[in-house]
C-alpha cells in the first residue's frame, strides 16, 4: 500500500528530474524561409499589381516565411530576370516571359501576343482549359524554374504624341513596346524601341519615344504616361497581356506543402485584383478620363492588322513543333469563341 509520505517522497524526487529533462531538450526553432521577388512593374504599378498579394501572403505566413517585393530593375534589369531567378540570385519573378527573356519555347507568346485573346479571361481560361499550364510548366522545368501560375492584366493599345487615325499614322512612329509585338507591328512602319522602363516617361518628353505600346489606359494613368502623351488608340493588338509568376525549382520544392498553397491562393488574389482592377479602369478613363482623346482606325481598316495578325501566328509556328502546338491551341481557341458567339466574341 502506498502511504501519503511515500507518494510525497515520490513526488519530490520526479518533479526536478522532469523539470531538468524537459529544460535539457529545448524545441529547435525552425529559421524563417526568406524569398526575394522582383517583379516588372515599377513600384506605382506594383501596388496594384503585386503588392497586394504579397503583403496577403506575408500576413498570413507569419514567422514561417516572408517575401521582400522588389520593383522593376531594382535588383536587375528585367531582361535579365530569368537568368537570376535560375542561378538562385533571386527566389522568384512576375513576369511575361518575353521580357524576361526566358530561353523557352513558349517566351514569344508572353506579354502580347499578337490578337492571341479578346478579353482578360481568355488568357486564365487558355492556360487552365486548353492546356496551356501543363506545356509551360514542361517548357521552365526543363530549365531548373517552376512556372506558378499565368494570369491576364490590360490590353495592348498605342498612348502616342500625335493622333493615330489610320495605319498610315503608324509608319515611322517610335514606340515602346514588347519585343514579340515590336516584330509584329513593325510589318506597319513602327520603329520598336527597348528602354528601360523607369526611363519611358522622359523619353516621350524629350522625343526620343513617339508613343508607347506596352498597356492600356489603366497604366497609362497610373505610371504617370498619360502625362507625356495626348491621344488613346482604342484598337489594341491584344486583349490582355499573359504574364506568370515563376520561380527556382529548388527554393521552391524545399517550401512544405501547407506554404506552396498559400503561394496558389495569394497568386489567384492577385489574378482576381487584376481582372477587376483593369476592367473597370479602362472602362471609366476612357469615359472620364481627362488627359487623353480617343482615336479609332476604322474597323475595316483594321481588319488588315487582325488578318496579318495570323499569317504571323503561322510563322511562329514554323519555327518549332511546342511553338505550333500552342498555335494550334490559339487557333481552336478562336474558332470555337467565334462560334459561341456574344458575349464571348461579336464580330
Amino acid at each position: 500500500m502506498t502511504t501519503r509520505r511515500k507518494f510525497l517522497t515520490t513526488a519530490a524526487v520526479a518533479a526536478p528530474i522532469a523539470a531538468a529533462s524537459t529544460f535539457a531538450t529545448p524545441a529547435i526553432a525552425q529559421s524563417k524561409i526568406r524569398w526575394r521577388l522582383q517583379t516588372y512593374a515599377g513600384p506605382a504599378l506594383g501596388e496594384h499589381v503585386i503588392k497586394p498579394a504579397i503583403d496577403s501572403f506575408n500576413k498570413i505566413a507569419g514567422d514561417e516565411m516572408e517575401i521582400e517585393l522588389f520593383f522593376a530593375d531594382q535588383l536587375v534589369p528585367t531582361g535579365e530576370l530569368f537568368r537570376a531567378m535560375q542561378k538562385g540570385t533571386i527566389d522568384a519573378v512576375q513576369s511575361d516571359d518575353d521580357s524576361m527573356a526566358s530561353p523557352t519555347e513558349v517566351t514569344v507568346f508572353g506579354g502580347y501576343f499578337p490578337f492571341a485573346s479578346r478579353y482578360s479571361l481568355d488568357i486564365p481560361v487558355l492556360f487552365n482549359q486548353y492546356g496551356l499550364n501543363e506545356i509551360w510548366d514542361s517548357e521552365y522545368s526543363k530549365l531548373g524554374v517552376k512556372h506558378l501560375s499565368a494570369g491576364a492584366w490590360d490590353p495592348c493599345h498605342f498612348a502616342t504624341k500625335d493622333p493615330i487615325n489610320s495605319l498610315a499614322d503608324l509608319k515611322g512612329k517610335r514606340v515602346f513596346t514588347f519585343p514579340t509585338a515590336g516584330r509584329f507591328l513593325s510589318q506597319f512602319g513602327v520603329v520598336p524601341v527597348t528602354l528601360p522602363w523607369e526611363d519611358i516617361e522622359v523619353a516621350v518628353q524629350t522625343g526620343e519615344l513617339d508613343g508607347i505600346a506596352w498597356s492600356g489606359i489603366t497604366e497609362d494613368y497610373t505610371v504617370g504616361w498619360a502625362d507625356v502623351t495626348n491621344y488613346f488608340l482604342t484598337n489594341n493588338i491584344s486583349g490582355a497581356w499573359a504574364g506568370s509568376f515563376f520561380a527556382n525549382m529548388d527554393r521552391y520544392n524545399e517550401l512544405p506543402n501547407h506554404l506552396k498553397e498559400l503561394l496558389k491562393l495569394t497568386m489567384d488574389s492577385s489574378h482576381y485584383y487584376r481582372q477587376w482592377w483593369y476592367w473597370g479602369g479602362e472602362a471609366n478613363l476612357r469615359v472620364n478620363g481627362t488627359k487623353m482623346k480617343l482615336t479609332t482606325i476604322p474597323d475595316e481598316e483594321w481588319a488588315q492588322v487582325e488578318t496579318a495578325a495570323w499569317k504571323f501566328w503561322d510563322e511562329i509556328a514554323q519555327e518549332s513543333e511546342t511553338k505550333a502546338k500552342v498555335v494550334e491551341i490559339f487557333k481552336q481557341y478562336n474558332t470555337e469563341m467565334q462560334k459561341a458567339g456574344r458575349p464571348y466574341r461579336y464580330s
